[in-house]
């Protein structure tokens, strides 16, 4: 059988521990994962996960690749690959990707999964929302690109924030359809019940 391939990019906005979950769950499911983290992620990988979480995330991807690096496999649309999770994705990121800057090797990598219809999942991180950024996301959404915040899933009562993180990464990674479902599912039997 084929190895699947995917892009996963983590980019500067709040919520650095999305991108370590995601590469978490695509090792699990023996997926082959090119990682492109941006400057500003470095920092917040550094302030919210700890010194060592930047090294930490690259050893659980097959490739990192310099942000800087333009000429990179993974810009190139006749590289196969089936998807791209950025995770967290900060609206400089979004807006970037929104108007076709292609600027960083995230941004160009982002635009090459639009242009070659392969599935685009931005974990848009930011609230509240300003107009320019719900403009952004629209064009992004139009180009086919799945916008998915990071919003808790209420419903299955997470006990912590590890449950919170691991449960919207599963999401991330099952909307690019490459594994079995990862996500804890919701269940009527499971749920209390609700008055109006």
């Amino acid at each position: 059988m084929k190895q699947v391939r995917v892009v996963l990019g983590v980019s500067g906005a709040s919520g650095a521990a999305l991108g370590p979950a995601v590469a978490r769950r695509l090792a699990a499911a023996g997926v082959e994962t090119d990682l492109v983290v941006s400057a500003a992620a470095k920092l917040t990988l550094h302030q919210e996960c700890g010194p060592t979480a930047f090294a930490d995330l690259q050893r659980l991807v097959s490739r990192s690749h310099a942000s800087d690096d333009i000429g990179a496999s993974i810009a190139s649309g006749s590289v196969p690959v089936s998807g791209m999770i950025v995770a967290p994705c900060s609206m400089r990121t979004l807006a970037a990707i929104a108007h076709g800057l292609d600027d960083n090797l995230l941004t160009r990598a982002a635009s090459v999964q639009l242009k070659e219809r392969r599935p685009l999942v931005l974990l848009a991180r930011e609230a509240p929302l300003t107009l320019a950024h719900l403009r952004n996301m629209t064009a992004v959404a139009e180009m086919g690109a799945i916008i998915m915040p990071p919003v808790p899933a209420f419903y299955l009562k997470p006990v912590n924030l590890v449950e919170i993180i691991d449960q919207i990464a599963s999401r991330a990674v099952d909307s690019l359809k490459i594994s079995d479902p990862m996500a804890r599912q919701w269940h009527p039997a499971n749920s209390g019940s609700v008055s109006s």
